[in-house]
């Protein structure tokens, strides 16, 4: 499949490969010399991509990438350097922050596809993916406190996933973990050898395709919704989820093949 050139605007730009084949998308960051650092331009098109994607039907799975030797190295922070008025960087930081959130409501699950270092924004784009398959030579850092910068964005999906005191460690040290260290904290879901890493995203995204959108979709709504309530207030509201989800079509054919010991044939309604 040729991959297609993804305008953040009106004008078409490199810096974001988007490939589409058998339901599944793939973004892949294309800034190899820079270590796919995320460049205001490289977040406005990724926005872009998941603002597209959210309303792609055909789109079941989405994956992110990075293309050369690092998945990415975080905020590209020459750029910010070279725009020294504070409003720059704010912006960067707010677009980053609505993009990581977008990743959230999108309807369709996100995965992470880490082959090489996730430092910085780059380890909080691993943490707010919703599944993350990673090559046993990945790195991950939140290493912004080695230049000054300390990682309080990063840290919030960061401390969503991992322990908090070992999410603290990786903040206030920017030491790197391993890929089998970021598996045992919860980080990643699985580690294979690089060679495998297509082939892993690939089933892992396949088993998700294999049921029934509509209800793929309401439960990583739900999902997100309810991580942040109390438990009784997340009981309430997940019970009443479900309650709606059996009565959609999708749901009521999935009881009925169940109980028919067959196949489900979704309708995505």
């Amino acid at each position: 499949m040729t991959a297609i050139h993804l305008a953040t605007a009106d004008t078409e730009t490199g810096v974001l490969l988007r490939e589409d084949a058998g339901g599944i998308a793939t973004l892949t960051l294309n800034r190899p010399d820079q270590y796919n650092a995320l460049s205001a331009e490289l977040l406005a098109a990724l926005q872009a991509a998941v603002r597209d994607l959210a309303d792609d039907k055909s789109i079941r799975v989405v994956v992110i990438a990075g293309a050369g030797k690092a998945f990415c190295a975080g905020h590209d922070l020459k750029e910010i350097h070279e725009h020294a008025e504070p409003g720059f960087a704010k912006g960067v930081f707010e677009r980053c922050r609505q993009l990581m959130t977008a990743l959230t409501r999108l309807p369709q699950p996100v995965i992470a596809r880490v082959h090489g270092p996730a430092y910085a924004a780059g380890c909080q784009l691993v943490a707010q993916c919703d599944l993350a398959v990673a090559a046993t030579e990945a790195r991950f850092a939140t290493s912004g406190v080695n230049y000054g910068v300390f990682c309080s964005t990063p840290g919030v999906p960061l401390s969503r996933n991992i322990p908090r005191k070992l999410a603290m460690e990786m903040l206030l040290t920017g030491d790197p973990i391993d890929a089998t260290t970021a598996l045992a904290r919860g980080l990643v879901n699985r580690v294979v050898p690089a060679k495998e890493l297509d082939a892993e995203v690939q089933r892992l995204a396949q088993s998700i395709i294999a049921k029934s959108p509509t209800v793929i979709a309401a439960g990583k709504n739900v999902f997100y919704e309810q991580v942040e309530k109390g438990m009784k207030q997340a009981y309430r509201d997940a019970t009443a989820a479900m309650v709606g989800i059996v009565r959609t079509e999708d749901g009521r054919e999935g009881i009925a093949a169940f109980a028919e010991k067959r196949k489900p044939r979704w309708k995505n309604k």
